[in-house]
Formats: structure tokens, C-alpha cells, sequence
């Protein structure tokens, strides 16, 4: 029995001995004969089971990690990664760097790795390789590989590829330049296309082809280009010689260039375009100083005779830009030669005028194409002066007339048909006289009446005070028209009448009333102050407009006049607003009711001074103009613009003055001597701002289309300005014609003693004052 509870304890020894010896090593180890021996889990288990697919697992002590294997990269991005992670490992694509296979190499990815091959056009040690092996890609020569292009053709060789190109005389049915491989081959280019030629026949030529041209037709020397017709009529027509004959030599050289052209003469190599420009510009030099311009038929000649001489010499020119200038004209030609047709836009400019348009324009259609293409410029720069009246075919409206307002510019190009062009050419002109009148586009037509200016086919794009841009879609001679609205002649020394006899009328007034206001002491108040200053500022005005109105002669002193008149018409105004003020302030205030001196003159000639001054600044051409000393139509509103501002201020006040006048009327103990006062000195200073006002209302219908009645009105009302305010001030003022009555009385009457003429003046004077109860100054 005791053995048997023996041998129990010894197996619960046991036991619990290996239970403590296992729990004693910690995790990644196990317990080996009382040692804890590290686990290898990368040994006990699968790989792909433990660091799953394209990864390895590498052990460590008590643990173990996984990697991923080379060609491929964990989906965290480290480099090292735990079984509990998510992490994958997942193909790297090498051939995402450009640059792996080197130059002229192409890359493909594997799963894993890569590998290069060489790209077409080259060639390698080793059909596929990788970056490590150090190899190159050299460039195939494949014109050394045999005949690759065929007969008739050169090959050339490029880096990675070639082309063949046919040899001289010879071309593709495709119309291609060049070509690879030996789907195509190069055949006599006279084959090919038998109208390459046009009005001639092509032959081949040890340097390519060659076209004989028809009689009437000429390719202009150029043998390799098409020929097109030409027509030599226009050099042979006597009419040219009796009315320049002048233009001889130069006509006999042009029919005999012309002559030689369209008969297929080798001799065209010695034409030299830049001679016959050099006598053209010559010949035109003497017409136009010598006026030999008396009719439009001449003009007509003229102008047709240099667009064909210019056409005709574009194809002679050997350099690709031409500027002459001389006396009269100002020249430049732009030409342009190959077997390709020129594309693009072109300009073309000088001092008056530019022109913008298309190389195609000038080409024309590529069927017809000569093998160049020109255009040229030509200005005459007194052409102008012979060309004006010729208006039959423009249609003007009722008192409208034209007049030439630019120089007058011809424009040719190599193309023959430009009587309507698919692009419109446009054209840059400089204005002779700055005016925003209207303006417009015109061309010289032969055919209307034997030489007319017409507007047909041409518009304006814009136009401001120096210059007009015009469209036109067809070519010639061109310039700009300016729209006049003159007064007929019959109505001009009438309206001069009146002015000058209303103006001297005027004078004589203003200077009653400045003596009036001035001497008169009796009748000297704030009110006569600024009717003073109002006399004088007319006064002044109207002596600078008569003396100076039309001395344009010179453009400072004609500046000096506007300005002038500018300032003394504008401080009119301001004083006309200075006694509506005024009457405002007697009616409102009770005290300090009349307005300062120096106020008062700061507001008459300062702010009419402030408003010139800027005026100028901002634009000192704006006065003066060709015809009067003014201000012209850019600068106008720098008068009319103050000017209105002071009617509606004075508007203004005149109402409240009205209203405030009502309400004292009717008050229970009204004044009504000196409300009955201001009511007269109101409604004179109403009629004297629309006896002023009304003639610059009237003013502004001049500026376009003014008819004879508003020219009339405008006229009146400015020449009987100082009459009227002599009349309102002083022939309706009951005081002034008295003391007009005493001074007549004294220079009638005998002579009276010293003390008594004081003591008359003081009297009269001291009654005057107690019947307009206002204060002396």
C-alpha cells in the first residue's frame, strides 16, 4: 500500500516538473531537455503558406520576418514585413524608368525582371539584354543595304530609319516628296502630270524639266514653272504715249520685256527689275511735279499704267524685300519665288499708309501659279492734290461734298485676278487732317466716267481722328474720303454779315455797360459787380473772336486764341451762375446776404482757369483746328460739358429762388418793395441765361450735319449777346436810364459852381440808395 503512494508522487512530481520547465520559455522558443530552444518556423512550414506568394522567410531569434523576393516590392513599402501584416509583395515594373535600356532601346517588363531590346533602325551585340550588360544601340546604315529605293531615286540615311527622294526631273504619282520602301517609284515627272507645264509643253532636262510656253503665254524666265497668259496690249496703246510722253523709254523697255516674255526668248536673264522701278519711279517723279494731271482720263492712264508696270516687274526683282524712296513716291515690293506657293500673312508700310494681306492673295490660284508671288506698296505722296474733285461715283447726301483725307496708295500683286478676293485686304491710312468727321473708303475706277473715286467693294473697319482702316476685296488705287457739310457759298457772306455787323454792335454795348457798371456809383451793388465782370469776359470774348477766329496761320498762336476764348466764354458762365447764387442768397439769408469779392472772383476767373488748364494738359492739340481757332471735336465737351453743369446749377437755384419768393408773397407781412425787386432782378437773370445759353444750344447742332436755320440761329444769338444784356441791365432799369438822363442833362446843360453839382450828386445818390436799398461798394 505504501509503494503504491509512492509511486503517485513520484508521477505528480513528474508532471509538475515538466509543466514549470514548458511555461518557463517564452515565445519562438520550446522547452528541450529543460533548455528553450529557438523555433525555425521558416523551417516547419510553407513559404507561400507563412509570407504568402513572391515573398521569403527569413528567421530570426525567437521570430522570424518575411521579404520580398527580388523583382518584386511590398505593397507597404518596406523592405521587411511581418506574416500578420497585410503586406504583399507585387511585380516592380523597371521599364517605368526611361532611361533602363539606355538610347534607341525599348523595354519590356517579366514578372520578374525585364528585358531590352533594340528599337527598328538598330541593331545590338545581343538580341535582348538588360541594363547590367553594358550594350548599345548603333544606327543602321540601310542605304548601304543595296538599291532600297529603286531607279530614279537617292536614298538618305536618318538616325533610326531613311528616305528616298526622286532625282531631278523626276516625281511621285502621290505628290510626295520622298517615300521608303518599294511601294512607290519614281517616274519622269512630265509623265506624271501633264499640266504641270499649264500653257506649254513640258520636256525632261539633264537638270530636271523644262516647259516651253505657248505663244501669249510666259513663265517669266523661270523654265521650271507653269506659264500663264499674259497680255502686252496695255504697252502698245498710243494713247499712253500723247498723254506722257514722257513715258517713252520707259513704255518701249516694258513692251519689249512683255514682247520677250510671251515669246519663249532666252533674253530674259538680262532683264533687271530693279532698273525699270528705278525709271518707273522716275517717270511718275516728273509727272507729278510738273501738275501734267488735268483731267480725270490722265488720271485714269496713270494709275493703270503703273499697276501693270509693278505686276509686270515683281518677277525680275532678285531680292525678297525692295524699299525705294524718292521725291514724290514711296516704294516697297515683297516677292517671294519657289516651286511652293508662299503662305502667310504679309505687311507692307510706309509713312502714310500700310496694307496687310495673304501670300495666297498674291500667289493666286495654284493651278496659275507663275513659280513667285509679289506685292508692293507704292504712296505718292502729292498725287492727293491732282485726284481731288473726281467724286461721279459717290453718291453724296443733300449739302455733303468730299475731299480727299489721305495719300493716295496703289497696291499690286503678282496675281492678276483680283477683281474679288476670297480674303479681304485691309489698309492702314494716316490721316492728312485729324478730324473725326465722317470718313471713307474709296478706290480709283477707270471705267466710271473715265476715272471716278467709288466706294464699291470697300468699308470702313474703324476709324478715329488721325487714321481709317479700311477692308476692300479687291485690289487698285486707294485713299480715304473725308464727308464735308459746308454751307453753300450764297449762305457764308451772309452769315459773315451778321456776324460781323451783330459782333461790332455787340462791342459797342459791352462797353456802355462796362462803363455803366463801372462809373455809376448810384447804381453799384454785388448784383452790378458781376454784371460788371459778365460785360467784360464778352467783352474780351468778343474782340479775340473777331480778331482771331481765323488766323490758322500759325498753330501756336492759333492755340493761344483758343484757349483765350475757351477761358473768357467759360468764366461768361461762371458769373452767370455767381448771380443766381446771389439772388438765391438774397431771398434765403437775412443776414450777410451778398457774396464776398474775392469769392467772387475766385469763382469767375479761377475755375475757368482750373478747367482750360486741364483741359490743355490733357490734350494741348485739341485746340485750334485747320479751319478756326477752337476747340475741336475731341476737346469740345471741355467746354460744353462746364457750360451745362452751370445751366442746371443755375436751373437750380432760379427754381428755389422762384419757390422761396412764392412762399414770402404770400407770408402775412411781406416787404414788398424789395421782394418785387428781387422778382425783377430773377426774371432778368432768366432771360439773360437763355438769351447766353441758347446760342450754344443752337452751337451744338454744328458739329455734323447742321443745317442753314440752326447755322442762322447759332449765328443771331452769338452776335447780339452784348446787344441784349445792354438792353435787360440797363435801357430796362428805370435807375440807369435816369442817371443816363442826368449825365446828358450836365453835358447839355450850362455849367454850374462847384457846390452846387455836390451837393446835387450827394442828394440823387442818397435817394438812389434808399430806392434800391442796397449798399454801396
Amino acid at each position: 500500500m505504501a509503494g503504491r503512494w509512492n509511486l503517485l508522487v513520484l508521477v505528480l512530481c513528474l508532471s509538475l516538473g515538466t509543466v514549470l520547465s514548458n511555461t518557463d520559455c517564452p515565445k519562438g522558443f520550446s522547452s528541450v531537455r529543460q533548455k528553450c530552444i529557438d523555433i525555425h518556423e521558416c523551417d516547419e512550414s510553407d513559404h507561400n503558406e507563412l509570407c504568402g506568394d513572391n515573398a521569403e522567410c527569413l528567421n530570426t531569434v525567437g521570430s522570424f520576418y518575411c521579404r520580398c523576393a527580388d523583382g518584386f516590392r511590398s505593397t507597404t513599402g518596406n523592405v521587411n514585413f511581418s506574416a500578420e501584416t497585410p503586406a504583399k509583395c507585387k511585380d516592380i515594373n523597371e521599364c517605368d524608368d526611361s532611361t533602363i535600356c539606355g538610347p534607341n532601346a525599348k523595354c519590356f517588363n517579366l514578372s520578374p525582371h525585364y528585358y531590352c531590346t533594340c528599337e527598328n533602325g538598330f541593331i545590338s551585340r545581343m538580341e535582348k539584354f538588360q541594363n547590367s550588360d553594358n550594350v548599345t544601340c548603333r544606327n543602321i546604315n540601310e542605304c548601304r543595304e543595296g538599291n532600297v529605293c529603286g531607279q530614279n531615286a537617292e536614298c538618305k540615311n536618318t538616325i533610326g530609319s531613311y528616305y528616298c527622294f526622286c532625282n531631278v526631273g523626276f516625281g511621285l504619282k502621290s505628290g510626295k516628296l520622298n517615300f521608303t520602301g518599294s511601294q512607290e517609284q519614281c517616274e519622269d515627272i512630265c509623265t506624271i502630270d501633264n499640266t504641270i507645264c499649264g500653257n506649254g509643253t513640258c520636256h525632261p532636262g539633264a537638270t530636271g524639266h523644262y516647259c516651253a510656253c505657248h505663244a501669249g503665254f510666259t513663265n517669266y524666265g523661270n523654265k521650271e514653272s507653269r506659264c500663264t497668259e499674259l497680255k502686252c496690249d496695255e504697252f502698245k496703246d498710243m494713247n499712253i504715249l500723247s498723254t506722257f510722253p514722257i513715258a517713252n523709254d520707259l513704255l518701249m523697255q516694258l513692251k519689249k520685256t512683255c514682247l520677250e516674255l510671251t515669246n519663249n526668248e532666252n533674253s530674259t536673264s538680262d532683264i533687271v527689275g530693279e532698273d525699270i522701278l528705278e525709271r518707273l519711279l522716275s517717270m511718275i517723279d516728273k509727272y507729278l511735279s510738273s501738275g501734267a494731271f488735268n483731267d480725270n482720263r490722265k488720271v485714269s492712264t496713270f494709275l493703270d499704267l503703273v499697276e501693270s508696270a509693278l505686276r509686270l516687274t515683281g518677277a525680275f526683282i532678285k531680292t525678297p524685300k525692295t524699299n525705294k524712296s524718292f521725291k514724290y513716291t514711296e516704294l516697297e515690293m515683297l516677292v517671294r519665288k519657289g516651286s511652293d506657293i508662299p503662305k502667310g500673312a504679309v505687311n507692307l508700310s510706309s509713312k502714310h499708309a500700310q496694307v496687310d494681306l495673304q501670300w495666297e492673295t498674291a500667289a493666286g490660284d495654284p493651278s496659275l501659279y507663275p513659280g513667285f508671288a509679289a506685292v508692293s506698296l507704292l504712296t505718292y505722296r502729292t498725287l492727293e492734290e491732282f485726284a481731288n474733285g473726281f467724286f461721279s461715283g459717290m453718291k453724296p447726301q443733300e449739302n455733303e461734298s468730299f475731299k480727299l483725307n489721305s495719300k493716295v496708295v496703289t497696291v499690286t500683286v503678282s496675281n492678276r485676278n483680283t477683281s474679288r478676293l476670297e480674303k479681304p485686304v485691309q489698309l492702314n491710312f494716316k490721316h492728312l487732317e485729324e478730324s473725326n468727321k465722317n470718313h471713307t473708303c474709296v478706290f480709283w475706277n477707270s471705267s466710271e466716267h473715265g476715272g471716278s473715286w467709288s466706294a464699291e467693294g470697300c468699308s470702313v473697319v474703324e476709324s478715329n481722328l488721325t487714321h481709317t482702316v479700311c477692308s476692300c476685296n479687291h485690289l487698285s488705287s486707294f485713299a480715304v474720303l473725308m464727308a464735308l457739310y459746308d454751307i453753300e457759298e450764297q449762305y457764308k457772306f451772309q452769315l459773315q454779315l451778321i456776324t460781323w455787323v451783330g459782333l461790332s454792335l455787340s462791342l459797342v454795348c459791352l462797353f456802355i455797360c462796362i462803363l455803366t457798371f463801372w462809373l455809376i456809383r448810384s447804381i453799384q451793388s454785388p448784383r452790378t459787380t458781376i454784371h460788371l465782370h459778365l460785360c467784360i469776359t464778352l467783352f474780351i470774348a468778343t474782340l479775340i473772336f473777331l480778331a482771331g477766329i481765323s488766323r490758322t496761320e500759325t498753330k501756336v498762336g492759333c492755340a493761344v486764341v483758343a484757349g483765350l476764348l475757351h477761358f473768357f466764354y467759360l468764366a461768361a458762365f461762371c458769373w452767370m451762375c455767381l448771380e443766381g447764387i446771389q439772388l438765391f442768397r438774397m431771398v434765403v439769408l437775412v443776414f450777410n446776404a451778398n457774396l464776398k469779392t474775392r469769392y467772387m472772383m475766385a469763382g469767375g476767373y479761377g475755375v475757368p482757369a482750373l478747367i482750360v488748364a486741364i483741359s490743355a494738359l490733357a490734350n494741348a492739340k485739341g485746340y485750334g483746328t485747320k479751319e478756326y481757332c477752337w476747340l475741336n471735336l475731341d476737346s469740345i465737351w471741355g467746354f460744353f460739358a462746364p457750360a451745362c453743369i452751370i445751366i442746371f446749377i443755375n436751373i437750380f437755384f432760379f427754381l428755389i429762388t422762384v419757390w422761396k419768393l412764392a412762399q414770402k408773397f404770400s407770408s402775412l407781412n411781406p416787404d414788398l418793395d424789395n421782394l418785387q425787386k428781387i422778382k425783377t432782378f430773377t426774371i432778368t437773370a432768366v432771360a439773360q441765361l437763355c438769351v447766353l445759353g441758347t446760342m450754344w444750344i443752337f452751337g451744338s447742332f454744328q458739329f455734323s450735319k447742321g443745317t442753314i436755320a440752326m447755322s442762322y440761329l447759332f449765328t443771331i444769338f452769338g452776335s447780339i449777346q452784348g446787344i441784349m444784356l445792354f438792353v435787360m441791365h440797363c435801357l430796362f432799369s428805370k435807375q440807369v436810364r435816369e442817371e443816363y438822363g442826368n449825365i446828358l442833362s450836365r453835358c447839355c446843360a450850362p455849367r454850374k459852381s462847384y457846390s452846387e453839382f455836390s451837393y446835387n450828386s450827394k442828394a440823387h445818390a442818397s435817394k438812389s440808395s434808399q430806392d434800391t436799398g442796397e449798399s454801396h461798394i
